[in-house]
């Protein structure tokens, strides 16, 4: 089993840490919705390799609410920022249906340049990825769906880069739905939630609650051609927030329930590779993972630490927040 190991230990404004991406220059890129302080609104920051973090800009912040919540983070070729503004992730009942995504122009010292609202009104937007001109995005729930058994459908919406203010009625019947999921165990209907494209373009998305990966592929005009079960070995994953892929073919899962970071081999074989006891997160441990990413050798993966329950190990909130680090398990 892979030992993690503290990579820093985040600021103050920082109380939950989640998405991440690579820039330009090759810093780590972290999106901060900072869920476990109602008073204080999300950012993104910049880590450099050795771990000194600096903030980058405060994200716009929503006009009814007057806060931000951004979790998924992505660029596109042009290097835009694509955040997913995630309102009602606390699901009161102010905040629901608020979620937005945002596509900023950002320079290096942090002006925001242009601001753009690509969607809105959703109920729970959580991840993101962008390929061949499209963006991707995960929403975790669609309550409004009702099915007689009365198990979740989640979705992944698809937008085109240069789409703006699409209204989303969270419902099966939006035109922007690309794909759609069931979550089956009755015991955490949260739906999808991590997802990342392969070296070959096909899409995998995790659905959270079943600890279950799927695989999109497509056909040649870009419509989905098949949604089908990956990997799933719940004695080895219990849950899939963040993924994301190494140079191998490796995928990497972060078992957010579990705090334990799960890896499934390009055959669909589900190991778990590292896994701690509730903890603070300043002791090196996996405090809660919400997002993994391979950069400079290494997983680094951000501890979001604020959810508790029977199916979850984390057992309270912490403060300071932090980023662990592991070695890729083949680099051992």
């Amino acid at each position: 089993m892979n030992e993690s190991r503290l990579f820093c230990v985040l600021p103050d404004y920082i109380c939950t840490p989640d998405g991440m991406a690579i820039d330009k220059y090759g810093n780590l890129v972290l999106s901060c919705p900072n869920y476990a302080e109602d008073d204080v609104s999300g950012c993104v920051v910049k880590i450099d390799k050795e771990g000194k973090v600096t903030k980058w800009f405060d994200v716009p912040v929503h006009p009814e609410t007057g806060a931000a919540r951004n979790m998924g983070i992505a660029f596109d070729d042009e290097w835009n920022v694509y955040l997913c503004d995630n309102q009602g992730w606390s699901e009161r009942p102010e905040l629901l249906y608020k979620g937005r995504i945002l596509k900023l122009t950002v320079d290096d010292e942090g002006n925001i340049l242009k601001t753009v609202v690509v969607a809105k009104n959703m109920e729970h937007p959580n991840g993101i990825r962008i390929r061949g001109g499209y963006m991707y995005v995960t929403q975790s729930y669609l309550h409004p769906v009702k099915r007689e058994d009365g198990k979740l459908v989640s979705c992944v919406y698809r937008f085109a880069l240069d789409e703006e203010e699409v209204d989303i009625t969270n419902t099966l019947e939006d035109p922007n739905i690309f794909a759609t999921f069931v979550t089956e165990n009755p015991d955490c209907q949260y739906g999808a939630d991590g997802i990342v494209f392969d070296a070959a373009g096909n899409l995998y998305v995790g659905n959270f609650g079943d600890g279950a990966v799927y695989k999109i592929t497509f056909n040649e005009d870009g419509s989905l051609k098949e949604n089908k079960l990956f990997a799933r070995n719940p004695a080895q994953l219990q849950s899939t927030d963040g993924m994301i892929f190494d140079e191998k073919g490796n995928l990497y899962i972060a078992d957010f329930s579990a705090n334990a970071i799960g890896m499934v081999t390009p055959d669909g074989k589900v190991k778990r590779i590292a896994e701690s006891p509730d903890c603070t997160g300043v002791d090196g441990g996996l405090d809660q993972p919400g997002e993994p990413i391979v950069w400079n050798g290494r997983i680094i993966a951000s501890c979001f630490d604020l959810v508790t329950g029977p199916d979850k190990v984390n057992l309270k909130h912490e403060m300071p927040a932090t980023l662990v680090e592991l070695s890729l398990p083949w680099e051992e």
